[in-house]
């Protein structure tokens, strides 16, 4: 799709309303794919106040900004008009120290601290034996992306920019955003041919991800194993509802608690601001296949099913 002047009208008038813009897939709430959540995890631990922009919401932002900026991917951050670049740049910068400069920002004020966690006894005794199998020189680096949920663990040699953290004679290194999200980190190793490494995250948020009326109509029409739940009073439920759509009452919380944890839960109310929070609380009770219906049945009307009325 090529870039109209109605589409580059519109981004130049974005990037002229906001000092710092984040063109993304969803979110700083709900990131829908793992580098935008990796660039909002990094602004978002320097504390820098940026707009974003969700290009799934407009096919022809998320196509035109890739002309606009003549750059081939998303995440793009933007800063007085100007390209800063896609998520390895970013992290790079930040990795450097030069992210907040950039961003003409004070640099002193994105200095990372060595994060505060707890590495078990079996665990520091685990990373030295595999640490004598390591290249001499070579630490432990431990690096948390897409905002805690993934962690890796692998032998690496030390950097200029690495936030250290040494516990019972091992090194753990850090690179500035993951040392950002590595606070409070317990980091325990189980024996047995099903062991390994055991990491409890206590900030590890809840796996909520976003759903638009679309997707919902074609799971429905597909007969999806899902369980649809409404959140609204009965009172608004008699206004508008979606057929499928069952009432998240006393009677549905008790029958969550004999699902699966992985059975597909997908919670809408008007807007999506009530369904949400819901969808966040069910999620913290261990179920990880949970979503929430992007503007409510405001926007399935709009977009899925014109029928159902608007109020």
């Amino acid at each position: 799709m090529a870039l109209t002047q109605q589409t580059r009208s519109r981004i130049q008038q974005t990037l002229d309303q906001h000092k710092i813009v984040l063109f993304m897939k969803g979110n700083r709430q709900q990131p829908r794919c793992g580098f935008s959540a990796q660039v909002v995890s990094i602004l978002s631990g320097l504390g820098v106040d940026f707009h974003e922009v969700d290009v799934l919401a407009d096919p022809s932002i998320r196509d035109g900004i890739k002309e606009f900026g003549n750059w081939p991917t998303i995440p793009q951050l933007y800063y007085k008009s100007t390209l800063i670049g896609g998520c390895d740049i970013i992290r790079q910068l930040d990795e450097s120290g030069e992210l907040l400069p950039a961003l003409g920002l004070d640099g002193a004020a994105g200095q990372a601290e060595p994060p505060s966690l707890r590495i078990g006894a079996e665990a520091i005794a685990a990373i030295k034996e595999a640490a004598s199998e390591a290249e001499p020189g070579q630490q432990l680096r431990m690096e948390l992306r897409n905002g805690g949920r993934s962690i890796d663990m692998y032998f690496d040699a030390p950097k200029a920019s690495d936030i250290k953290v040494e516990q019972g004679g091992v090194t753990l290194l850090f690179d500035r955003a993951s040392a950002r999200l590595a606070s409070g980190l317990a980091i325990d190793f189980v024996s047995g041919p099903d062991g390994g490494f055991k990491i409890d995250n206590p900030n590890l948020p809840a796996r909520v991800r976003s759903m638009s009326p679309p997707e919902l109509k074609k799971l429905l029409e597909d007969k999806a194993p899902l369980r649809l739940y409404d959140v609204r009073p009965a009172a608004e439920r008699a206004l508008a509802s979606i057929g499928q759509a069952l009432p998240f009452d006393d009677q549905a919380r008790a029958e969550l608690e004999a699902l699966p944890k992985d059975t597909m839960l997908v919670f809408h109310c008007h807007h999506g601001m009530r369904s949400s929070a819901a969808a966040e609380q069910v999620a913290q009770k261990g179920f990880r296949n949970v979503w929430n219906l992007a503007g409510g049945i405001e926007a399935w009307s709009n977009q899925a099913d014109p029928k159902v009325p608007r109020y």
